[in-house]
């Protein structure tokens, strides 16, 4: 295998055949691929695309180059969701507890933030101990006995793509659908999945942005899963604002811990984790109806169990027993904390979410190259959304820096972010529904 031969190929704008491909996947996993090697590669595909068998074979080979997951006997169904990445967007930690609480098991592998979006991985390593990459007998262990296991990318699961995956964050290939796709359903496949519930991303905080570039997507990433055999459907939601009320790592996971012990009752992160728990309890045939599915959810939201069955999960990779009964014992404050008031008072019309997100990168809330270290404790707080009015008494954000020079360039940053106006119209959180056809497959729960 010449890995220049096969660069230049898709270079060239030709198609690659499935043993180039095949080929390539296996250098980068057991590194005769260079990652200059690899970021050109991935430049050439993001410049001249891949066509359907050429991207249904890059998702294959990623999937095979380590384990397949296999869960025999375990009693219900194994489900997982993945979104696109947003600004704010901490959905994975309360969905995976919640949808195990209903009777799902959920082996979530989960990524670190690519650009300006934050990373489920990087939230989890704000929890102080959390171990996120246990080997397969303590995975298996623990998904069997909690329901739900949140973790990164090890050597044993699709290895390929743990590479892949940091060198497009820093060679600007990120908004590329055939690299989506692959990167997304390698991990996702390699769980072994009953059923894939994807939250796609739109508006200017997407990795996407347009509506009809994500709509693009979530039909390819359904319609190569459905190749593969397993189940899936997308849901398009709304990224025109932080998807949270705070951005920055342990800033989020201090919201999912408040959502699940029922401190905030309401809000777009919760009304779109409830969504995409639907979906999944309907994937995976728990519910027959969406009624049936938003009772049994709210159910045990309301009593406790969701937050249980998150408390089990990071005692069991290690982090603190009382998380839930004492956050703030586990997450110091960042040194320096202000408030970004706007220039002038008004409502909130619209939001550069990409900027706000990159403006927690630049406080060191992110990565501009990988292998950066990431401080947990900066970001914002308490974020105004679209059609809030905000003045000298609200807000645009609480500022969590680490020097004053930070903060002060962060809150600048908000200002130029966010456009006020005299009125404002705040878009719906779910913007499109999109099933593949599964046909061949079983029809997906009603």
């Amino acid at each position: 295998m010449l890995p220049q031969r096969i660069i230049a190929t898709k270079r060239d704008s030709k198609a690659l055949a499935q043993a180039d491909i095949e080929a390539f996947v296996a250098g980068i996993t057991d590194g005769r691929v260079g990652d200059e090697q690899l970021g050109a590669f991935a430049m050439a595909v993001f410049i001249n695309g891949m066509n359907p068998d050429e991207r249904v074979a890059l998702t294959r080979a990623m999937r095979d180059s380590g384990r397949v997951l296999q869960w025999p006997d375990l009693g219900g169904p194994v489900l997982d969701k993945h979104s696109t990445g947003g600004v704010g967007d901490a959905v994975s930690l309360i969905l995976g507890p919640w949808v195990a609480a209903c009777g799902g098991y959920v082996p979530m592998i989960s990524g670190h933030g690519l650009g300006h979006t934050g990373g489920t991985l990087d939230k989890l390593a704000a929890i102080p101990g959390y171990d996120p990459f246990p080997d397969f007998e303590a995975l298996s262990r623990i998904v069997r006995r909690t329901g739900v296991a949140i973790v990164g990318q090890t050597d044993e699961l699709a290895p390929a793509d743990r590479r892949f995956y940091a060198v497009r964050d820093v060679t600007a290939t990120v908004e590329c659908i055939p690299l989506i796709v692959a990167s997304i359903l390698s991990k996702k496949l390699a769980e072994g999945l009953d059923a894939l519930v994807l939250d796609v991303k739109t508006g200017s905080g997407s990795v996407m942005g347009d509506l009809a570039q994500c709509i693009e997507l979530a039909e390819v990433l359904c319609d190569t899963a459905s190749e593969a055999g397993t189940a899936t459907s997308a849901l398009i939601t709304d990224m025109d604002q932080v998807l949270a009320r705070s951005a920055g790592n342990a800033l989020e996971v201090i919201e999912c811990i408040e959502i699940l012990n029922g401190q905030r009752t309401d809000g777009r992160m919760l009304a779109i984790t409830r969504e995409l728990a639907v979906e999944m309890l309907l994937a995976g045939r728990l519910c027959q109806t969406r009624d049936a599915a938003e009772r049994r959810l709210d159910t045990a939201l309301a009593n406790g169990e969701a937050a249980e069955r998150f408390a089990q999960m990071v005692r069991a990779m290690g982090g603190p027993s009382d998380l839930l009964d004492r956050p703030a014992s586990h997450f110091p404050d960042a040194p320096v904390m202000i408030e970004a008031a706007p220039a002038n008072a008004g409502l909130v019309g619209e939001i550069d979410v990409r900027a706000v997100g990159m403006a927690v990168v630049e406080l060191g809330g992110g990565r501009h190259r990988a292998g950066d270290r990431i401080d947990s404790r900066v970001g914002f707080s308490d974020i105004a959304g679209i059609g809030e009015r905000v003045d000298a008494h609200r807000p645009l954000a609480r500022v969590h820096a680490r020097t004053d020079e930070d903060a002060e360039r962060a809150a600048e940053s908000l200002r130029r972010a966010f456009a006020l106006s005299e009125a404002a119209d705040c878009p719906e959180p779910v913007r499109h529904r999109v099933h593949a056809d599964t046909s061949e497959h079983g029809e997906p729960a009603a």
